[in-house]
């Protein structure tokens, strides 16, 4: 194994518990992307979650978008519509996969016999 300085390890386990705050820069990088598209805030937020559902994304991300969505004026209920809008391109099984994950980072409880992995 590589040795791994402190500061790296602190910011990958930030990253994989969802806090983006540890990619600085990346973060102004976003809001320009967002200005680019022509996009409200709202609308970008939930776009970036459809693709989330399409590349069946890890948990952490869907913390940080999902909230990134809420803050912009996106509600629950918009989330929903986003797995309902593109199941039928995405398939069943990603719309499936992305649930859980959408409940957790809506703060939601997981159905009794659903493990938080």
């Amino acid at each position: 194994m590589a040795p791994v300085a402190q500061e790296t390890h602190d910011t990958l386990a930030g990253l994989s518990a969802g806090d983006v705050q540890a990619l600085g820069d990346a973060l102004e990088l976003r809001e320009e992307a967002r200005e680019e598209t022509g996009l409200d805030g709202r609308t970008f937020g939930l776009v970036k979650i459809a693709a989330l559902i399409a590349l069946d994304a890890p948990p952490a991300s869907y913390m940080w978008q999902v909230a990134n969505a809420l803050d912009e004026g996106a509600t629950p209920e918009d989330v929903l519509g986003v797995l309902r809008a593109v199941a039928p391109q995405v398939g069943g099984p990603k719309v499936v996969a992305a649930a859980p994950e959408i409940m957790v980072a809506l703060g939601l409880s997981l159905p009794e016999g659903m493990d938080e992995s």
